[in-house]
């Protein structure tokens, strides 16, 4: 026994474990006990109690061994408690604390331990006993043994065999709950455990994989850290008992098992070099007891509720969260378990518990931000971004820019933090042992921008948010705001009503488990709900995206403060119609526009044609897509303003010679193909197959096959949808009594547009040549007609004021005669005293002529910033821009100078 102390006066009270019952330390055991000593049990309570002492009491249980012969039945409760003759307790044992007792009506009581430590008798009583004897015990001394490394990881390769058999067994039997969840929390134990804690290791597997009674005992009896591990490597290689004669041996239930191992897994990551059986022998040994926490008041149930009991005490003491976890934990354990309402303060505290809440933590806090501290950061988050998408250089700008200054951000709370930490040489000690806390990182914390990205369906809006949230190094969520109609999805529902939960904000925090993620709100400007019965979600986004009220968000469900301060927000739209005033002001707009051709060109070529052949099963040797097929694509069979049409048609041109491979008899990943009919294989795609791979092209026949006739001009037309193009302004005379008619789906601003380009046409009349004087109308002398103006695609509904400059040249060329050329588009507002006012939507106009084959452009000529600043370089060098302040300058860039008046246009060719 020279592993055990030699002066060591301890003295317990022991209780025996008749055959079969034996418990290992650190394992939990249930086992029915005779009512004499469940009252003897209640009585040292009670008495240690009175005296002041712990209210955990501490026993001996030391097993007793069957005689020879008899192994297989176990002691009949009804007839005593081990008192045949020749039994004696065994010489070791296991100090165990009190867990649970409950007292039955008839003679049998149950009886909860948690084993300790090893315990040595040096001479054991005879049979029989009372209850509950004193006896001295000795425990282990602190071996100063070492663990040869190889030989622990040879035990856990044989743990890890095991444990993962007793799992796939349970999962056969009961499904991944229940038991495979515990065998699954053990692998995660034996996994993740050190050499320095393989002793704790070895007993908690032992106890829980389940031997036969004598491999148990010897299990017990090694108290040697070296020789346990042997002694175990060489059990765990040989047939163990079924997982099911393990439960019946010892009966406690699958459900104390798995809180069992949770405890187990918690004091993995506890702090300190101390062995893990030596707190609880300092307990027994001095008397002293572990602290405490709020929620150890009641013990009916603490095993079921394990993970989440240890989740609410790690929230930050004093915070409401922790406040509101407490207080239905209480609740929890009040009410009997099969009440209703015990499922839905589960539900509730299993959603508290899963939230990233603050912490005190600053080593937790410190690896938030060590992304951030990276000297490379910022070059490797450009990388990022250039490398992901080409052009959005607005975009990619305004978001370095947020990328430094959450830098710069991150660099100062770690110099705040690093003084703090260093001790001045003139400060007293009590400064210098000074606790840190989460304060400085909540006083440095950057307020993120709330970024709204508008602009045409697949321009690269969702994309750039989830590489954002890879340059930070941080989890991207993305919530779909399409069609919602209830302010519940996004504040959640109150938990007044059946199935209530969280909205999608909390949802989307709980799946990233940060409180700084990256989160997408896509197609905000289709919120279905207008202020109906469920409310307005647009109006509950108000406190998510407000940066001043976003620190103490509540939501509905939880019905405490949640800080969103710390959240990247980007959101998406299409058009900002349907975005409220309110809503629109507390974000930061940035326009996405559609791509030139040369982006697209460069897009497919570098991202989707490698992206289809890989998705399509072909190398870039067995299908070849040169820059003039892609062009012919480009120009030919897509004219949206994204890349996602153009995508599609490169798949099916992709597709198109996949089969054509197939059918070729070419060998295809070094296999040939089987088929009989071989035909020489061309790995190119020419311009001229797109024909009849895609069929006819989508070119829109009205824009590029425009034809010079009296009374039509083209005018530039902003889709609302983020596209651009050209729309014929076409009039026509008609018999009549001088009126205006206007057909095309006409809003009410653009008919007077078309009004006042009228009025502006019959005052200047004469000096237009086309009344021989000044009093004339041009509608009723010489003859009497009307003029019917009509913009085509009258399904199409039109508004807006751009299309007054166009109207003005239309009526002055059906009634002069004279005709405008196909090559001029144009756009402006027209006011009655002939100015032309800017107007909106000039990248998206611009890109729509220079699709259509525009080579000159009529605009105002304060629109002239919009061009310089947002139309690329490319496409200003093919376009001549004339920028126009009045309309007799619009006449003489459309019909030439000195046609009707001598007079000057300021015009810039970039030809």
């Amino acid at each position: 026994m020279g592993l055990y102390k030699s002066q060591d006066h301890t003295r317990l009270h022991v209780l025996p474990l008749p055959y079969p019952p034996l418990l290992l330390p650190h394992a939990r055991l249930t086992l029915p006990i005779p009512h004499v000593v469940a009252q003897a049990l209640v009585e040292l309570l009670r008495d240690s109690q009175s005296a002041g002492l712990p209210s955990s009491l501490v026993i001996a249980a030391v097993p007793v061994p069957p005689p020879a012969g008899t192994a297989g039945e176990g002691d009949d409760l009804g007839l005593g408690w081990g008192v045949e003759d020749g039994r004696r307790l065994h010489t070791t044992g296991v100090s165990a604390s009190l867990v649970r007792l409950s007292l039955g009506s008839g003679q049998v009581d149950v009886l909860t331990l948690q084993g300790i430590s090893r315990l040595h008798l040096p001479d054991p009583p005879q049979t029989p006993l009372d209850p509950l004897p004193v006896h001295r015990v000795k425990f282990p001394r602190v071996s100063g043994e070492s663990v040869d490394p190889a030989k622990f990881e040879e035990w856990r390769e044989k743990a890890l065999r095991v444990v993962s058999g007793r799992e796939r067994d349970a999962e056969r039997r009961e499904g991944k709950e229940g038991s495979a969840r515990a065998w699954a929390r053990l692998g995660e134990i034996v996994a993740g455990v050190g050499v320095e804690r393989a002793g704790w290791a070895v007993d908690v597997l032992m106890g829980a994989v389940g031997m036969s009674y004598e491999d148990s005992l010897k299990i017990l009896e090694c108290v040697s850290i070296p020789e346990r591990i042997i002694l175990s490597t060489k059990l765990l290689a040989k047939p163990l008992p079924d997982t099911s004669n393990a439960i019946i041996r010892n009966p406690s239930s699958i459900r104390e098992q798995l809180a069992s191992l949770s405890r187990a897994l918690a004091s993995l990551s506890s702090s300190g070099t101390s062995s893990p059986t030596s707190p609880s022998t300092r307990s027994v040994a001095s008397g002293q007891e572990a602290p405490k926490s709020e929620l150890d008041e009641d013990v009916q149930g603490e095993d079921e509720l394990a993970d989440i009991k240890r989740q609410i005490e790690a929230l930050v003491k004093g915070s409401e969260e922790r406040k509101a976890g407490v207080r239905e934990w209480r609740r929890l354990r009040m009410i009997p378990p099969g009440s209703v309402e015990t499922g839905v303060i589960r539900g509730y505290l299993e959603w508290l518990t899963s939230l990233p809440w603050p912490v005190e933590d600053l080593a937790a806090q410190g690896a938030e931000h060590s992304a951030l501290v990276d000297p490379e950061f910022v070059s490797k988050a450009r990388e990022i971004l250039e490398k992901e998408h080409y052009g959005l250089d607005k975009i990619k700008r305004r978001l370095m820019e947020y990328l430094v200054v959450l830098r710069l951000k991150a660099l100062s709370h770690s110099s705040v933090t690093s003084t703090r930490v260093v001790a001045q040489p003139n400060s007293p000690p009590d400064a210098q042992a000074e606790p840190l806390s989460a304060t400085p990182a909540k006083a440095t914390a950057i307020k993120a921008p709330i970024l709204l990205l508008v602009g045409p369906p697949g321009t690269g809006k969702t994309s750039i948010a989830s590489s954002l949230a890879r340059a930070l190094r941080r989890p991207f969520e993305r919530i779909s705001l399409g069609g919602v109609r209830d302010e519940a999805s996004i504040r959640g529902h109150r938990r007044t009503y059946v199935a209530s939960g969280p909205g999608m904000i909390i949802s989307a925090l709980r799946r990233a488990g940060r409180r700084d993620a990256v989160i997408l709100l896509d197609e905000v400007d289709k919120l279905a709900g207008k202020g109906g019965v469920m409310g307005d979600p647009a109006a509950a986004l108000l406190e998510v995206l407000d940066p001043e009220q976003n620190a103490k968000f509540v939501d509905h469900y939880l019905g405490i403060p949640f800080d969103l301060s710390q959240v990247t927000w980007l959101a998406t739209a299409n058009t900002l119609d349907g975005i409220s005033a309110p809503l629109l002001d507390r974000c930061e707009v940035i326009r996405l526009s559609g791509y030139t051709g040369a982006e697209k060109l460069h897009i497919a070529q570098r991202y989707l044609v490698p992206k289809q052949l890989t998705q399509n099963g072909l190398s870039d040797q067995e299908c070849v897509v040169p820059e003039e097929t892609v062009k012919a694509v480009v120009r030919g069979w897509t004219r949206e303003a994204g890349v996602r049409g153009l995508e599609r048609q490169i798949g099916a041109v992709v597709r198109w010679k996949a089969v054509e491979l197939s059918e070729s008899g070419v060998p295809v990943h070094q296999g040939e193909s089987k088929g009989g009919n071989k035909k020489s294989y061309d790995p190119v795609v020419r311009p001229e197959q797109l024909q009849t791979i895609l069929g006819l092209g989508k070119d829109d026949h009205s824009e590029l096959d425009r034809t010079e006739k009296v009374g039509v001009v083209w005018g530039m037309v902003y889709t609302g949808e983020g596209e651009g193009g050209l729309l014929s302004v076409e009039t026509v005379r008609v018999p009549g009594d001088g009126k205006l008619r206007l057909t095309g789906s006409l809003g009410e601003v653009i008919r007077e547009s078309g009004e006042i380009a009228l009025s502006w046409v019959k005052s200047h009349a004469f000096e237009l040549g086309i009344t021989a004087s000044p009093s004339q109308d041009p509608l009723k002398e010489p003859d009497s007609i009307d003029i019917h103006l009509h913009l085509p695609a009258g399904a199409t509904r039109k508004d807006g004021p751009s299309a007054g400059i166009a109207m003005v040249c239309a009526f002055v060329s059906l009634l002069t005669g004279r005709v405008v050329p196909s090559s001029i588009a144009m756009t402006g507002e027209l006011t009655l005293r002939g100015q032309v006012d800017p107007v909106g939507g000039i990248k998206e106009k611009v890109l729509g002529a220079h699709r259509a084959g525009i080579k000159k452009v009529v605009m105002p000529g304060r629109n002239r910033r919009d061009v310089e600043m947002d139309v690329a370089p490319e496409v200003r060098k093919q376009l001549e821009f004339v920028y126009v302040e009045t309309v007799e300058d619009v006449l003489e860039a459309a019909f030439g100078k000195g046609v009707f008046w001598k007079g000057h246009a300021f015009v810039e060719s970039r030809l």
